[in-house]
C-alpha cells in the first residue's frame, strides 16, 4: 500500500509498503538535484554515524528515487542529548574532502555560492524595501557580509531545521532533506542548531563541534537571513501571510542582534 505523506516543495515523497520512500520531482528543474543525491548521499551515509537517506534510482520515466525510511519526529532542539550527536555528525560532516564530495558529484563551492548570492541580489531588490527604516543600515551590512565566499568550504547539508532532523526519545536517528547539500559555507549548519535552538542544545552542540570564532561569526549570519527565504516563499506562492511573518521575523531578529 503506497501513502503521500509529504507534500514538499520540489518533490512529491510516498511511502511504499510502510518502509521504502519514493521520491518523483514536481518540477522538471528539480532532477538534476534528485541525480546528485542518488551519487552523492550513499558515499555520505557510509561515513557519518547519524542515518542518512541511500538513494538510488529505480524508474527513469518518471524519475524516482527510493531509500529506506528514516524513522523519528522533528527535532525539538531543546535536548543536549540531541546538541550533542548534532554536533559530532556535523563534526563528521564537515570532515569530509569536499574535492571529493565534488568527485562524486555534488556541487563545487563556486556553484554553491553563486547560487545562494543570486538569491541574496533578489532579496536586495524585493525583500530589503519592505523592511522598516530602523533595520534598513543592518540589512544591507548583512547583505554586504554575505556577499562575500567563506575561505574553507566544507560539505554541508545546507537546510538544517527541525525537520530535517529526525528524534526517537533521546535518540537522533537521521537527517533528511539534502536537498540543498553540497560544498559550501559550514556556518550554515550553525543557523538553526546553534541559534535557533534552546540553550541546553545548542550549548551541547558547540561542545561536540567546537566551532571557531569566524564560523560562529557566520553562523549568526545565515540565522539572521533565515525569515528572508520566507518573504520570498511567500511572494512566490502568492501567500500573504508567509511574507508578512517573514518580515516580522527579519526585523525581530535584526533587532535583537542590532538594537
Amino acid at each position: 500500500m503506497d501513502d503521500d505523506f509529504d507534500n514538499g516543495w520540489d518533490c512529491r515523497a510516498t511511502l511504499v509498503e510502510g518502509r521504502w520512500v519514493e521520491r518523483t520531482p514536481r518540477r522538471a528543474e528539480v532532477q538534476p538535484q534528485l541525480r546528485r543525491e542518488a551519487t552523492v548521499l550513499p558515499w555520505l551515509a557510509a561515513q557519518v554515524t547519524l542515518a542518512v537517506p541511500s538513494p538510488r534510482i529505480v524508474s527513469e520515466d518518471p524519475l524516482t528515487l527510493r531509500h529506506v525510511l528514516i524513522v523519528g519526529a522533528a527535532c525539538p532542539g531543546t535536548s543536549a542529548s540531541h546538541g550533542a550527536a548534532v554536533g559530532a555528525f556535523l563534526a563528521e560532516l564537515h570532515a569530509l574532502d569536499p574535492d571529493d564530495a565534488v568527485r562524486r558529484g555534488a556541487r563545487d563551492a563556486a556553484t554553491s555560492f553563486d547560487e545562494a548570492q543570486a538569491i541574496r541580489d533578489r532579496m536586495q531588490h524585493v525583500v530589503l524595501p519592505r523592511l522598516p527604516a530602523d533595520v534598513h543600515a543592518p540589512a544591507v551590512a548583512l547583505l554586504e557580509r554575505m556577499a562575500r565566499p567563506c575561505d574553507d568550504p566544507r560539505m554541508i547539508h545546507g537546510d538544517l531545521g527541525p525537520e530535517h532532523v529526525l528524534v526517537v526519545g533521546d535518540e537522533v536517528t537521521g537527517v533528511i532533506d539534502w536537498g540543498d547539500s553540497g560544498v559550501g559555507d559550514p556556518a550554515v549548519d550553525l543557523a538553526w542548531t546553534l541559534y535557533g535552538s534552546a540553550p541546553a542544545f545548542a550549548e551541547a552542540l558547540r561542545a561536540a563541534y567546537r566551532p571557531d570564532d569566524a564560523v560562529l561569526t557566520r553562523g549568526r549570519d545565515w540565522h539572521l537571513m533565515g525569515p528572508w527565504h520566507e518573504v520570498l516563499f511567500g511572494l512566490d506562492t502568492d501567500q500573504p501571510d508567509f511574507v508578512a511573518s517573514g518580515l516580522e521575523g527579519t526585523t525581530a531578529r535584526l533587532r535583537a542582534v542590532f538594537a
